[in-house]
């Protein structure tokens, strides 16, 4: 280099940090934008993602979105008068997995990295997108961990080989009065009911500005 001269440094490319969607959306991992989420990209991921890693009986994997319909249906039998939009909240409490997938809790402790972070930000995004408050109310969060620990209760011991007594003692005993027997979907099927659920949700959603529809609990 010739002397007096100063080396300008190299600006190293940023890696890139969006997912190109079938939607055509372009959806940015880091700063989610809730214009950039479509029910269609998150259904198809969700019926394509397995629960438990895909370590279950049967010829199709538990997908996340027939779990997450099993999921808001315990929530209305836990709740009979839930509000729409708590409903809503139930179907989408795993949507985010449909970019992230569904990474079972022992890796996350095995990683010792809290994913927590992200994850909360695209739900934010996205429950900001379907017209939901970007942080569900304790009280109904409460509700929904409920029924997705008795849904994982019915999956452990019919789909993933668990004794029945370390599924109670893992996820607690189903609440009286459901029972379920599960048949896992194919994704066409798990994902086309995933979508048909939502539009029936947001068929009965309120109008902003106007007084809910059903009360809140």
């Amino acid at each position: 280099m010739a002397k007096g001269l100063r080396q300008i440094p190299v600006r190293e490319k940023a890696p890139r940090a969006w997912q190109r969607m079938l939607s055509g959306r372009r959806l940015d991992l880091l700063d989610p934008s809730p214009m950039d989420i479509e029910i269609g990209d998150i259904a198809h991921g969700l019926a394509r993602v397995a629960r438990w890693n895909g370590q279950t009986v049967g010829e199709n994997g538990f997908s996340v979105a027939q779990h997450s319909l099993v999921v808001e249906e315990i929530s209305v039998h836990l709740e009979p008068q839930l509000d729409v939009r708590w409903r809503l909240a139930a179907l989408l409490h795993d949507a985010a997995e449909y970019v992230i997938g569904d990474m079972i809790s022992p890796f996350k402790a095995a990683l010792g990295i809290d994913y927590r972070v992200f994850e909360d930000r695209l739900e934010g995004a996205i429950h900001i997108r379907f017209g939901l408050p970007p942080k569900t109310p304790a009280h109904v969060k409460a509700l929904i961990k409920k029924a997705d620990r008795a849904c994982a209760f019915f999956e452990a011991v019919q789909l993933a080989g668990f004794e029945r007594a370390e599924s109670v003692a893992l996820f607690g005993l189903p609440p009286r009065g459901y029972e379920l027997t599960i048949e896992p979907w194919p994704p066409s099927v798990a994902q086309a009911r995933y979508v048909q659920k939502f539009e029936q949700l947001m068929a009965q959603m309120p109008v902003a500005g106007a007084p809910a529809a059903r009360r809140e609990t």
